[in-house]
């Protein structure tokens, strides 16, 4: 899934915050919801828009910009 089916900006939208493609769901929210503990059913059933393939699309970009792009530094 490339990037912009997955999350856009547009200022137009929330002051430009980053939001899932075609709707105006905060990025942000899918974290909210798993740093609470909550479970992506539980996010998907809370934000119906989002598709279940955005939601673990945009978990695997974050993974690999963050984890593998910035490996752990060696001893």
């Amino acid at each position: 899934m490339k990037r912009e089916q997955i999350f856009h900006r547009d200022p137009e939208i929330l002051g430009g915050t980053p939001v899932f493609a075609g709707t105006r769901v905060p990025v942000a929210s899918l974290l909210h919801h798993l740093k609470h503990g909550k479970r992506l059913e539980e996010f998907l059933d809370d934000f119906p828009s989002v598709q279940r393939e955005q939601a673990e699309a945009f978990l695997d970009l974050a993974e690999e910009e963050l984890v593998h792009e910035y490996p752990s530094p060696t001893a």
